[in-house]
């Protein structure tokens, strides 16, 4: 027992850097930041697996540890715990004086054989194991009879149930966990998402994943509202809800609409799809210098700060004569610094601004190596517009258009609210840029069995705690002038500050029931 406390402590000491980093399973762009921001510290922790923490062979070696150390607790306790079972209560002691909550009566109304076998009835209607004893006696020496009782057997049942229920835990989320699956999607208003395995942004499978499993379905962000505090000036810009509106469709089934909330999760199919973060996705066109439209899409951009000065990127590879490449910050709220900067001053609409650099040239996509979408590789590229290009950076409010430097093509910022676009959310929402919103979506087939043994585990603790294990004895002894003396006693198998209590109320309660009064 000692040493699955041990390593039970030691597997929350190991649990700890994965709060301290970001983990692939959780936080996969989370990882590649930290990796671009500790370009020296990241590969030595990716060495000892500090972003894989909960898979590492460390943290498992010490999961399996406690596991089996906890199997070899329970198994020899309950082999003895069901030997126990069998065992009839023990021998009355000869001197019960020297137990806990000693207290005698004298009597010579009755028995000792009466006065015992209602001692025994009493016990057994209390819920006690109980044996009689008849003590031996000498010749022309007076003898006694006792009842031995004991109770409290649930106590080590209810310990062994929590334990049990424990291994029941590790083990459904050790098994189950390589049948789940968790992954994350960027979804624009008006856009669907399909829980199918190329539509997902990123995405974390079990060791047992069966691609097969995954639930049939599609859902479609419809409208997404926040709302930010606007009445207390201390926290004002403050988000205080975000609602994400949605449709879902089942094959076979009614579509039907519902919302997800932060810890209001979405339920479909047995899997849960929880709201990460939101943002905005200005949708812009690209056409090239022969003018054909090459690029036109909403762009997720990521926010960078409390107010949503968001940050995005714009690839355009099939732009002519060259490949486009677009770095750009979203300002909901623009407002112009001292220096002539621009920053977001307030997180909703009020006087939206994208401001972009462009440069032109290979964007590095045609080799076939993955590039991250967030980012833009602008070694070997030119830059056309904004840094020290000779043409400033281009700033655009929705529904604007700018022809891009060197004839080399225009690019616009479609108003989403114009209904003339065809680019309007599916909601009707007023607002001209749309809204992005970010979704986990994670399957795990165990959460019923660890529910299941979680219950079982604070059930059995409860149990443990609070049902004493205890044995009383009453003994009936002879006495030479006449008479019988009765004597009550118990004693604690384990912490019982309610024992003598027990004591003295069942003697008062035989007393009553033989008639007699308590005399100590």
């Amino acid at each position: 027992m000692r040493t699955a406390l041990f390593l039970l402590l030691l597997l929350a000491i190991a649990a700890v850097p994965g709060s301290l980093v970001p983990q692939r399973s959780a936080d996969p762009n989370g990882v590649v930041q930290y990796f671009e921001d500790n370009p020296d510290l990241a590969p030595i922790l990716d060495t000892v697996q500090a972003f894989d923490v909960y898979t590492s062979v460390w943290f498992s070696s010490i999961y399996l540890l406690l596991f089996l150390s906890l199997i070899g607790c329970v198994i020899p306790r309950t082999m003895h715990h069901m030997k126990a079972l069998r065992t009839k209560p023990p021998r009355t002691p000869a001197r019960l004086d020297r137990l806990s909550g000693y207290t005698s009566i004298e009597a010579t109304e009755t028995d000792a054989a009466t006065a015992v076998e209602s001692a025994r009835a009493l016990l057994r209607r209390s819920g006690y194991r109980v044996r009689t004893f008849e003590g031996a006696r000498a010749a022309g020496a007076p003898g006694d009879l006792s009842v031995s009782a004991e109770r409290g057997y649930l106590r080590e049942t209810g310990n062994l149930v929590f334990h049990t229920a424990l291994i029941g835990v590790l083990a459904s989320v050790g098994i189950g966990g390589g049948f789940s699956y968790n992954g994350q999607k960027v979804v624009v208003e008006g856009q669907p998402f399909v829980n199918v395995l190329n539509d997902y942004s990123s995405f974390n499978p079990g060791r047992f994943f069966d691609e097969r499993v995954m639930p049939p379905y599609r859902l479609v962000l419809d409208d997404f509202r926040v709302v930010y505090e606007r009445a207390n000036f201390n926290a004002y810009g403050f988000p205080i809800d975000f609602t994400a509106d949605v449709t879902v469709h089942i094959p076979g089934e009614k579509s039907y609409q519902d919302q997800v909330k932060v810890n209001h999760p979405l339920h479909v199919l047995g899997s849960d799809t929880f709201l990460l973060g939101n943002g905005y996705a200005p949708r812009i066109t690209v056409t090239d210098a022969d003018g054909n439209v090459a690029f036109t899409d909403s762009v997720p951009f990521l926010p960078q700060d409390a107010n949503l000065t968001s940050l995005g990127v714009i690839k355009v590879p099939d732009a002519l004569p060259e490949q486009i490449g677009m770095i750009g910050f979203f300002y909901p709220t623009a407002e112009a610094l001292e220096t002539g900067a621009l920053t977001s001053t307030f997180p909703d609409l009020r006087d939206p601004v994208l401001s972009l650099n462009v440069y032109t040239g290979d964007l590095g996509i045609d080799d076939g190596v993955p590039r991250s979408v967030y980012s833009l590789d602008t070694d070997g590229m030119t830059q056309v517009a904004g840094g020290h290009a000779e043409a400033d950076a281009i700033q655009l409010r929705p529904g604007e258009a700018v022809e891009l430097p060197g004839g080399i093509g225009t690019v616009t910022f479609e108003d989403a609210s114009d209904p003339t676009s065809g680019n309007s959310p599916t909601s009707g929402q007023a607002d001209s840029v749309p809204r992005f919103a970010s979704f986990d979506i994670h399957h795990d087939p165990s959460q019923g069995w660890v529910l299941f043994f979680a219950v079982a585990s604070v059930l059995g603790l409860l149990t443990s705690l609070f049902i004493p294990r205890r044995r009383v004895w009453i003994k009936a002894v002879e006495r030479a002038e006449g008479g019988i003396r009765l004597e009550y006693a118990g004693l604690a198998r384990g912490d019982d500050p309610g024992l003598e209590a027990a004591v003295a109320s069942l003697a008062e309660r035989h007393a009553q029931q033989l008639g007699l009064k308590l005399s100590q």
